[in-house]
């Protein structure tokens, strides 16, 4: 039986296997991905701030999915680029922790923020001449920092919750660290961290909004798939699609989103080009 008074650190078995025989060319596509993340979502964030013009609810809840974006890869890139040059993978309990959670924040902050992003445009399609008054500057404000700090006391309620959990092994067969793997090697039932883990789910408001759906279908069955994994997964699966199947919802909703909606959102394509324009001919 070991507990959190005991126990110093968790091995990740993820990259065991077939793939330790292309490290050299994972780590050129994590870190090229990682720097695609970066770069598109850090420029849509600059461009919200600099331009004047973006300076309105839709954007700013746009702004505050690229942060989250940022937020929740952080925890997983640099430490998965460190253990693609080590031959040793491990990381500390306090480290395994903060990695879940981290990176379980972030996916429920991104339902969050969708959710605010879809009654924003509820609101501009179906009671427009109400719009400004109803959704104000100062309202997404308020409701961007509500959409951060519900999923973090959620979070921090299961987190504590879970480190009092006792447990009897150390070993996580992921890439990283999450709380399914954890609990798993728990000594008792956890019944009850279960059922807690199912009630946070969130209800998805539907309308027609191209883009916002587009990224609230990728970010649902990236999770689906990390979540039916997780708890189903069999064990004659090939490694390779294991690790796929566990950082996949790590990669494509970071990339896709700030893309998905700087091209469709008017605004936001059109302020980009401006803003290209202006650095070319400064440089001129």
């Amino acid at each position: 039986m070991i507990n959190a008074a005991t126990l110093t650190s968790f091995s990740l078995s993820g990259l065991n296997g077939t793939t330790t025989k292309y490290r050299g060319t994972l780590f050129f596509l994590t870190l090229s991905c990682y720097s695609v993340i970066l770069l598109i979502n850090g420029a849509i964030i600059v461009l919200i701030i600099l331009e004047e013009k973006l300076h309105e609810p839709m954007y700013i809840f746009l702004g505050n999915l690229c942060i989250n974006s940022l937020y929740g890869t952080i925890a997983f890139y640099p430490k998965f680029l460190f253990d693609l040059l080590s031959n040793t993978h491990a990381i500390s309990y306090t480290g395994c922790l903060l990695q879940v959670f981290v990176i379980y924040s972030y996916a429920a902050t991104e339902f969050s923020i969708l959710a605010l992003m879809a009654y924003d445009r509820y609101v501009a399609i179906c009671r427009p001449l109400e719009y400004h008054s109803v959704m104000t500057k100062h309202r997404a404000v308020l409701l961007v920092c509500f959409s951060r700090i519900v999923p973090l006391l959620c979070q921090t309620i299961v987190m504590i919750m879970t480190s009092k959990v006792e447990l009897c092994g150390s070993h996580i067969e992921k890439l990283y660290c999450d709380n399914w793997s954890i609990l798993k090697l728990s000594c008792n039932s956890i019944t009850t961290i279960i059922w807690l883990g199912l009630s946070e789910d969130r209800r998805k408001f539907m309308q027609t909004c191209v883009p916002h759906l587009l990224c609230l279908l990728i970010v649902t069955v990236a999770l689906l798939f990390d979540l039916m994994y997780a708890r189903y997964g069999s064990s004659s699966v090939s490694q390779n699609v294991k690790n796929f199947m566990a950082i996949q919802f790590l990669m494509i909703p970071p990339i896709l989103n700030p893309i998905i909606y700087g091209l469709k959102l008017t605004q936001v394509r059109n302020s980009f080009f401006k803003f290209l324009y202006k650095n070319n001919r400064f440089k001129d």
